[in-house]
């Protein structure tokens, strides 16, 4: 009997992933026959062992905070949404040998906001916070749904001003530090520090969500995050964590592996009742 194809999520944490219960989910949907693993990977032996996971007949990985990057370098050749983004969250290995990368996380971001939150970003002032690999590859796709301007934000505004620079010619965007927003008010602020996974909140200045506005954090947990509770607190019509997008950005990253996309809306709802179980 043929053994089951091999994919992994490679991070540093990853012990929170909710990635192979998405990826089970999906096989079970699809009837498709793989094995989907979590593994602790530090990015000084990144690349060592995505060879070896390949070597090894694994078939695709995911890859998470903060190997996004590395993951762009590792690639032999790139969708042209991860070439503007320098940030892949997902390989494959391709039957001549070759790596391909992707960035699925702007998609999966996208499909969450507008199908199943219904949210609309045409004309919108969208702040985003953090200026990593998680920001790089959902700023080319938020642009395409014409928002008025795209604020970065980040601890270092160099970086932020940086990334702005990167992808001006996609539509309006700036970048700045957290204590440069002064009185801006914004409709949508989404969260892509790393601040959730430490249990943190990024220094935000009070009003800054306009009315009805929503926040989005991209880090998820079994609790509220931090950042969902500020937005909570701050009055949002909508505050959610990335529960919606990973599900998301793994249907895509299927997709690219076996040729098919899951149904998403079956497995978030299975996420989020085994989350209200745990509590």
């Amino acid at each position: 009997m043929q053994p089951p194809d091999r994919y992994a999520v490679f991070g540093h944490p990853i012990g929170h992933s909710k990635s192979p219960r998405i990826h089970a989910l999906f096989a079970e949907q699809t009837g498709e026959q793989l094995s989907y693993t979590a593994q602790d990977v530090p990015p000084e032996t990144f690349e060592t062992c995505v060879r070896d996971f390949f070597a090894q007949g694994g078939k695709g990985l995911n890859c998470t905070v903060p190997l996004k990057e590395l993951a762009w370098r590792i690639a032999d050749y790139r969708s042209e949404r991860a070439e503007h983004s320098k940030a892949v969250n997902t390989l494959a290995l391709r039957p001549d040998g070759m790596i391909y990368g992707d960035n699925t996380d702007g998609i999966g971001l996208i499909r969450d906001l507008t199908v199943n939150l219904k949210l609309s970003l045409n004309n919108r002032r969208i702040l985003l916070l953090g200026a990593g690999g998680a920001s790089r590859g959902i700023i080319g796709p938020l642009l395409e749904q014409r928002p008025s301007h795209l604020t970065i934000a980040n601890r270092t505004p160099e970086k932020a001003a940086q990334l702005a620079e990167e992808f001006c010619d996609l539509g309006p965007i700036s970048g700045c530090g957290f204590f440069d927003l002064g009185t801006e008010s914004f409709d949508l602020i989404l969260n892509a520090t790393a601040a959730s996974l430490a249990g943190e909140l990024p220094n935000l200045p009070k009003n800054i969500l306009r009315p009805r506005g929503c926040c989005y954090d991209l880090a998820y947990g079994m609790e509220p995050t931090p950042f969902v509770r500020w937005g909570e607190e701050a009055g949002a019509d909508i505050s959610v964590d990335g529960i919606g997008m990973l599900v998301e950005q793994a249907a895509e990253a299927f997709f690219i592996w076996r040729g098919m996309r899951p149904e998403t809306r079956p497995v978030i709802d299975v996420l989020n009742r085994e989350r209200r179980g745990s509590r």
